[in-house]
């Protein structure tokens, strides 16, 4: 691929972006067995594909039964999803994982600031109790690179963690607590936290630990819980090198390398305009040694300015480690 690694991951013109997209499919079109196997059954004519929206995008269930790699390389690091016992596993073959790093790093700096000013604390039960999570390694990076002592794990430990709020509040420390849906309501039912600046990031739902809620109803209790008066979210996934970030009313926004689209639930290979909902489409550049143009579980509105919600997922999915919370 003679893309520079280092032009990616920059705030891209529409235009640019679009170019970047369509080598980057040119090059997966072909070097990418699965992918390029996908493309050559719908038919397509890859030198005919001149515009985003002709870009066919990969099931991401192909993860779950193939290696989806380019150019059959080593991979460096593989990453599994999250799920119930018995249930098959997505397997993203990494071969360059400071592609990873460098994606979360800089989506990181430009949502946030560098990762060195916060104390990073993370509530991540259901992640650290398994092998292969490639939020795990994005956390144990951000604590690596905090400036502060308190930055770290705290599995069921919850008094360790409130005497740590406690005292990041009483240091005026930026404080970022990042936590699985359901351990973070465990701990608020606890305890109860005043930190109005406090950065409380959910990354997940239930993990089949408590019942699912919409997302109105379970923002007001941690806010409540927490003292803030909002709560921020990650939308990222195993197949996927990037994330995109919420603020506030669970409405996200990605880095300037990753693009989301929706399709018709009933016609996978058309687009819909904003306003509609449809199934989640993602375009993430990062992704250029495996596929860049990957068709979620998830159901989403998309928004004139290129923000997005997540509203649901498809009947029959299954539960997977990206953020689920029904509208």
């Amino acid at each position: 691929m003679n893309i520079p690694i280092q032009q990616l991951f920059s705030a891209h013109s529409p235009v640019r972006f679009e170019q970047l997209a369509l080598d980057i499919f040119r090059y997966q079109a072909t070097a990418n067995k699965v992918y390029a196997s996908f493309v050559k059954n719908l038919g397509i004519d890859i030198p005919a594909v001149r515009q985003i929206e002709q870009i066919p995008f990969l099931p991401i269930g192909f993860f779950k039964s193939h290696d989806v790699i380019c150019d059959d390389a080593k991979p460096q690091i593989v990453f599994t999803s999250s799920g119930t016992t018995g249930m098959v596993q997505s397997r993203h073959l990494v071969t360059d994982v400071s592609l990873y790093e460098r994606s979360y790093l800089a989506a990181f700096n430009h949502f946030y600031d560098d990762v060195s000013h916060y104390a990073i604390l993370a509530l991540l039960p259901s992640y650290q109790e398994r092998e292969g999570s490639s939020l795990i390694y994005m956390t144990d990076d951000l604590i690596r690179r905090s400036n502060h002592t308190e930055s770290g794990y705290f599995l069921y430990n919850q008094h360790d963690l409130y005497q740590t709020l406690q005292n990041l509040k009483a240091l005026q420390i930026p404080t970022i607590l990042l936590g699985v849906t359901y351990a973070l309501l465990d701990f608020i039912e606890q305890y109860t936290v005043d930190f109005p600046e406090l950065i409380v990031m959910e990354t997940g739902g239930m993990k089949g630990r408590r019942k699912e809620m919409i997302r109105t109803e379970l923002h007001q209790l941690l806010c409540k819980g927490f003292g803030v008066t909002a709560i921020h979210s990650e939308y990222g996934m195993t197949e996927l090198l990037s994330q995109a970030y919420s603020k506030s009313d669970g409405i996200f926004r990605c880095p300037g390398w990753m693009k989301v689209l929706l399709r018709d639930t009933n016609d996978p290979l058309s687009l819909i305009e904003h306003g509609h909902t449809g199934g989640i489409n993602v375009i993430d550049l990062a992704n250029i040694h495996s596929c860049s143009f990957i068709a979620t579980q998830d159901l989403g509105k998309l928004y004139p300015d290129d923000s997005f919600e997540v509203i649901g997922r498809f009947d029959n999915s299954d539960i997977r480690g990206c953020n689920l919370l029904v509208q």
